[in-house]
């Protein structure tokens, strides 16, 4: 098992504290290229997407393997760093891998159980990970939970994170295995496609930007993950 760096922030409804993994590079490896690189991608989003008033991004892959949750976590730590209040979601749920990047107390409130009861407020499932950085986990997984991302809860509690957060990172599954990543990104309206060298092919990635923009969504940008 990976070594993991501690944060500096408790959990108010636990005694633990949260911890990054070495993956998180913009922390580990403050001074790396790929730790620039994700500079310079936080600041094409910051003036190109935050400060135009937008909250929400999707983070989509045209398959799996291209560093999808890297690129997620590593650019909402960024933001956060960059003084921005971020929420970071695992909505994954076919395979959620955002607890190998931040871990922590665990919860018994993630994704799913927030969109099964809708009476439960967001702040019974998102996590303070550290200053301006907030976390909303999985859930315990099942069929139910998946569907519910296609319908009006969904939407209900994406349209209070834009209320409550300057900027929304929505991590998602393989667009060439399920429609999960079509879904969310219809709701958030903007979505970021990461590609992977020597793993992801040209015509997978315009397939995928146009599906995404015929579901009305407005892709910023594709991130070539070299790392």
């Amino acid at each position: 098992m990976a070594t993991i760096e501690q944060s500096e922030t408790t959990d108010p409804k636990s005694s633990e504290k949260f911890a990054f993994s070495p993956s998180v590079i913009i922390a580990s490896q403050p001074q790396s290229v790929a730790a620039e690189a994700l500079r310079t991608l936080r600041g094409v989003i910051m003036t190109q997407h935050v400060q135009a008033g937008r909250r929400a991004l999707a983070i989509c892959s045209p398959s799996a393997g291209t560093g999808c949750t890297f690129i997620a976590a590593n650019l909402a730590v960024a933001m956060s760093q960059a003084g921005v209040n971020t929420l970071l979601i695992d909505a994954n749920l076919r395979s959620p891998g955002m607890s190998e990047y931040i871990r922590g107390p665990k919860s018994n409130v993630g994704l799913v159980e927030l969109l099964r009861d809708e009476t439960l407020p967001l702040s019974e499932g998102v996590q303070l990970v550290q200053d301006n950085l907030s976390v909303l986990h999985a859930g315990n997984v099942d069929d139910d939970g998946i569907q519910n991302l296609g319908g009006q809860a969904f939407q209900n509690l994406i349209g209070t994170c834009l209320r409550e957060y300057d900027l929304t990172v929505i991590d998602t599954p393989a667009a060439n295995r399920f429609s999960d990543c079509r879904r969310i990104a219809s709701v958030t309206r903007y979505a970021l496609v990461v590609a992977c060298r020597e793993r992801s092919y040209v015509n997978d990635v315009k397939q995928l930007v146009n599906e995404l923009q015929f579901e009305n969504t407005a892709v910023i940008g594709t991130f070539l993950n070299d790392f």
